[in-house]
């Protein structure tokens, strides 16, 4: 269910994508974004969106996201079934991404926002040091009666450790509203190249 905002000047109804939520500051999750959520979409300032899905992105939103200089990163992970487990490696080259603030504001979306998305979020929940119960009750919130196993199973075992090892070089930043939040940032010349669509 996506969130409405109405406009008091022009009467402009915004719709969110399904699934939207705030992950934190800068960092966003939703559903795949239909053309009516672009207005919505708009008042983000996203400078980058993390695309899970190995399907083309639509020509519509690759218009929307040229036209706003936002950048695409596509990870193409398979929409699975509870038989197949979802790549690690891919999971943490998209983290990558993630925590690197010169990509932020940033929305991460698959399809639907519940299971690759809720991977992702989860795996960096652990990279945030949260606790493996509240971890996994964000997964099942977002992912409802449709709550993977298997998911659940590779949120616990990623090694959250193992990129704090990749990332020796982050350099960490005080930003944010008047507040002393610590955010990470890769320095240049240690940064890996993502799998980045060019748009």
């Amino acid at each position: 269910m996506g969130l409405i905002l109405e406009e008091q000047e022009n009467d402009t109804v915004l719709v969110s994508p399904s699934n939207f939520s705030m992950v934190e500051d800068g960092i966003f999750r939703s559903g795949f974004p239909q053309p009516s959520n672009f207005a919505f979409l708009d008042t983000l300032n996203l400078r980058s969106i993390i695309y899970l899905c190995p399907e083309p992105y639509p020509e519509e939103n690759l218009e929307f996201l040229r036209s706003r200089n936002v950048r695409l990163f596509q990870f193409g992970i398979e929409g699975k079934t509870e038989s197949v487990s979802i790549p690690k490696q891919t999971i943490m080259e998209a983290l990558k991404v993630l925590i690197d603030v010169r990509n932020h504001p940033v929305l991460i979306h698959c399809k639907r926002g519940k299971h690759r998305t809720g991977c992702l979020v989860g795996c960096l929940r652990k990279f945030q040091n949260w606790c493996l119960s509240s971890v996994v009750e964000e997964y099942q919130r977002f992912a409802g009666a449709k709550s993977r196993i298997t998911d659940l199973r590779f949120i616990e075992k990623f090694d959250e450790m193992c990129l704090r090892q990749c990332l020796y070089s982050i350099i960490y930043q005080y930003q944010g509203y008047g507040s002393n939040k610590r955010r990470l940032l890769y320095s240049e010349e240690t940064l890996q190249k993502p799998r980045i669509t060019s748009i």
